[in-house]
Parts: C-alpha cells; sequence; structure tokens
C-alpha cells in the first residue's frame, strides 16, 4: 500500500480513490477487478503520478501522468474512467490521445477532443475480459513509452 498510496499526486486523491473502492461492491461483471488490475499496472510505472477525480454520478477518473516533465509531449498518458451513470453496472473507458498508441485490431473508439480537448481512442470495457485486459496493457505500454 504504501508504493502506491506514494504513486499518487497527493493524499486526497488517494482517499478519494480508496473510499469509492472500499463503497465499490465488485459484480459479475467483475469491473471492479478490471479496474483494480489495470491501476495495478499503472502504479508499477516508474516516474508515473496518478491523480483521481470523483464525480459520483458520471464518472470516476484515474488520471495517469508522468512526474518528470522533461522531454514529455504532455504531462498526461492514460486516462481510465469509471462511468458512474449506474452504479449498479459500472463500466470502463480506457483512454489514450490518438497519436500515442496503435489498434490494430480496431477496439477503440476515436473520440474527438475527448481527452483534455485533444483526440483520443477509448477502450469500453463492460466486463473482465483477459484478453482485452492484455491488448489495453499493451496499449498503456505504447502511450507510456510515446510519452
Amino acid at each position: 500500500m504504501g508504493r502506491e498510496k506514494n504513486s499518487f499526486a497527493n493524499e486526497k486523491a488517494f482517499d478519494e480513490m480508496s473510499e469509492m473502492l472500499h463503497q465499490w461492491q465488485d459484480d459479475h461483471q467483475k469491473m471492479k477487478t478490471s479496474f483494480l488490475n489495470i491501476k495495478n499496472s499503472l502504479v508499477k510505472r516508474e516516474n508515473t503520478s496518478l491523480d483521481f477525480k470523483s464525480r459520483p454520478g458520471v464518472s470516476y477518473s484515474l488520471r495517469a501522468n508522468f512526474e518528470n516533465l522533461v522531454d514529455k509531449k504532455r504531462p498526461l498518458f492514460a486516462l481510465v474512467d469509471i462511468i458512474d451513470d449506474d452504479p449498479e453496472n459500472r463500466w470502463l473507458s480506457i483512454c489514450f490521445y490518438v497519436e500515442t498508441i496503435t489498434d490494430p485490431e480496431n477496439f477503440g473508439n476515436l473520440v474527438p477532443q475527448g481527452i483534455l480537448g485533444e483526440d483520443g481512442y477509448c477502450f469500453d470495457l463492460f466486463k473482465f475480459d483477459e484478453s482485452m485486459m492484455s491488448y489495453i496493457e499493451k496499449r498503456m505500454d505504447e502511450a507510456y513509452r510515446y510519452g
């Protein structure tokens, strides 16, 4: 937990995420499990700072930023939204800037101006899917390296 907490930009963001996760009862689609897998992958990345934005009833956003902005094109490299319009049936949208990743299987949705006003690709996840999780992990690797 120490490394994870230290991965966050501030204690408030970590506490907000922890509280939301504590209250989130995983469902048969295993969306909480999917989110935790993605979060854990982001925590392990060197020179990464995480932020968490809560908008209950709309979304919860985990944002992966580069700690050191020297030679980086932009601070953010991945955005993981927990869509909360129906708390009993949450789903994930994992987004990257359009030029930072490839999408060889065309699983992503192009979202014009969808990431902080820039074009992005978002991969929507409605249930735990190991092959899709692997695919998303590869996109995270690309976005991180592109940074």
